[in-house]
């Protein structure tokens, strides 16, 4: 059976999952519902399907699941929308940028009963993969501390900063849930600091650019996550997990994984220049696991629930900054 797919939003991201699901043989692409023609039009000649409307995609008989790449005040109701038409959902990060839209969201898809999976891509790369397998299969022990490295080529244009609820609701949240992943226990404690070092503008929109946070369970663990919006490198996408036997790292990549040595040294390629190209795979084996959940009528990972549990701690990171101490989950209703 292919599952037979809707994309609403025809931006960057929408592409991306365009080309995963035109990719998967146990997907279609039926729909593409986009306020701006040309960037509809540009998917369906390269993909497949056709242009409708999102009151088309709710009421159509042809349409088993959507996949939601619009902006992020509208994901909540659009959930919502395809809960109650039972719609199988796919849905970008975050559900909302406020915690009580999000269980109010998530009531509904419980109501409904729903198929509802969040995008947090970073679960699906590969390399992170294989590092949560060396964790299972005991290699380094006990975890003990994580080290995560997210660091952005240059800063997003300002129309963005001021829709995306900021470094933490929406660049850090990803690395929350990496934490969550391979930490094996749900943080309780987040202690953060954040600055502007990178683009003043950043902080005259009311957020910052540069941010170092300190996450810690109950047991003891702890997780610390680096984040700027520059890194005049390349892509900087890096995890380290130390642990009672050993240490396991994922490393950051390169379109071509080549080394050349002469006399004046080392040499290696440039790293990736952004997340389209660094997580192509992720997106791909994200789409294809969404699937496989839809075909055996599973619930799919990272649910609803995880998007919360990201957007918790990304709330407790921005308390933290602003009270200048560490902030226990419980504080904002964890």
């Amino acid at each position: 059976m292919s599952i037979r797919f809707a994309l609403l939003g025809a931006g960057r991201i929408g592409r991306v999952h365009a080309k995963a699901i035109a990719a998967n043989p146990d997907a279609t692409l039926v729909a593409v519902a986009d306020p701006f023609k040309e960037a509809a039009d540009a998917i369906i000649s390269r993909f497949g399907g056709e242009a409708r409307t999102v009151e088309e995609i709710e009421t159509a008989g042809d349409i088993d699941a959507v996949v939601i790449c619009t902006p992020t005040d509208t994901h909540a109701d659009l959930i919502e929308k395809f809960a109650r038409a039972g719609k199988s959902i796919f849905c970008e990060k975050p559900v909302d940028l406020t915690i009580e839209r999000v269980r109010q969201c998530l009531q509904t898809v419980e109501e409904t009963d729903a198929t509802l999976m969040i995008g947090f891509n970073r679960r699906f790369d590969p390399h992170f993969r294989a590092v949560r397998r060396a964790i299972d299969d005991g290699r380094i022990g006990n975890v003990e501390m994580i080290q995560i490295v997210s660091r952005d080529p240059g800063p997003p244009p300002a129309n963005y900063i001021t829709s995306s609820g900021g470094i933490f609701r929406d660049m850090t949240i990803h690395d929350f849930d990496m934490a969550r992943f391979l930490l094996g226990e749900e943080p309780d404690t987040v202690f953060a600091t954040a600055s502007v070092l990178v683009d003043p503008q950043i902080g005259e929109l009311g957020d910052f650019d540069s941010a170092s946070v300190t996450l810690a369970t109950a047991s003891g663990k702890h997780c610390t996550i680096s984040n700027s919006r520059r890194a005049a490198y390349g892509y900087d996408q890096r995890v380290e997990v130390h642990g009672s036997l050993g240490s396991v790292a994922a490393e950051n990549q390169r379109p071509v994984s080549i080394e050349v040595a002469t006399s004046a040294g080392y040499e290696r390629p440039p790293l990736h220049d952004f997340f389209m190209t660094r997580y192509t795979e992720a997106y791909a084996a994200e789409i294809a696991s969404f699937i496989a959940s839809v075909k055996a009528g599973k619930k799919p990972s990272p649910s609803g629930a995880d998007g919360l549990a990201a957007l918790l701690l990304a709330e407790a990171a921005l308390k933290s900054v602003n009270e200048g101490r560490a902030v226990r989950l419980e504080e904002i209703g964890g």
